[in-house]
């Protein structure tokens, strides 16, 4: 799949990979201030942003998607960074091909079946978010002020709510809003969103030392607990683990200077 992207800088390639509802545009501000050091690639990832929908979006499929890009493009090794479930697909291709990586970031998230985790489980909060999105009627919900009213009768936090919003485009033909991302095939992959790329996955690989790893966790975020450090080290005895402060799962656009900062630390 020939995937949209962005691209900021000069220098060795670093290629960000969103999150699941996140597109290139959510890291423009990242990538500018990492653009003196790294020529930057920003990916949309299939059935997000402006690349193309499909009825499959499993971690393979997205994996593959990254390995077409960087083949397209002539990037023979590269930088990763991976946020939430861009952070599982980074995981998963530098392990398929350690000699393409320079180094691993992962932002917010672990490499575990958080389907597995009954009291902090996202997955019904994402379950939620995607039902409430398909649920929209934009024959009704003419305006983007009408779309957030009908979020938020399923979806309390407005935070979470606007960063959807940045998903809404006008679709020219219908003269109507209209979701830019796929949320209909991205509910039936959820199973695989949540609980995939997770210690099972890496069993016959573990230890990986192949390369540089770093996972930069939101202090306030639930995605990635101190109790969770054992399993990184298992899987990645030499990756080191920082916090930020003051952020919870976008830590990027939360934190945006310290997050840049950490990257930078150990690039």
């Amino acid at each position: 799949m020939e995937l949209f992207y962005r691209k900021e800088g000069e220098g060795n390639p670093l290629v960000i990979i969103h999150g699941l509802y996140g597109s290139s545009d959510n890291w423009l501000s990242v990538a500018k201030r990492l653009s003196d050091n790294f020529t930057v690639f920003m990916p949309d990832q299939r059935n997000h942003g402006r690349s193309p929908h499909s009825d499959d979006n499993s971690y393979e499929a997205m994996k593959n998607d990254l390995t077409e890009f960087l083949d397209k493009h002539h990037i023979g090794e590269a930088a990763l960074l991976g946020h939430s479930m861009g952070g599982k697909v980074a995981m998963y291709f530098a392990a398929d091909y350690p000699e393409r990586v320079k180094k691993l970031i992962v932002a917010d998230i672990a490499p575990k079946d958080y389907l597995a985790m009954d009291k902090i489980s996202q997955f019904h909060l994402h379950r939620n978010i995607l039902m409430a999105m398909q649920e929209i009627d934009f024959n009704i919900a003419r305006s983007r002020e009408m779309v957030d009213d009908l979020l938020s009768e399923k979806i309390d936090d407005p935070r979470i709510r606007q960063f959807l919003l940045k998903n809404l485009v006008r679709d020219k033909t219908a003269k109507r809003l209209k979701w830019r991302i796929n949320a209909e095939v991205l509910y039936n992959y959820l199973d695989e969103i949540v609980s995939g790329v997770n210690k099972h996955w890496f069993a016959d690989r573990i230890p990986v030392t192949a390369y540089p790893v770093v996972f930069i966790r939101g202090e306030n975020s639930e995605y990635v607990l101190p109790e969770d450090e054992p399993l990184i080290k298992e899987i990645y005895p030499d990756a080191r683990i920082i916090s930020i402060p003051g952020a919870g799962h976008w830590l990027h656009a939360e934190q945006p200077e310290l997050f840049v900062k950490a990257v930078l630390s150990y690039s």
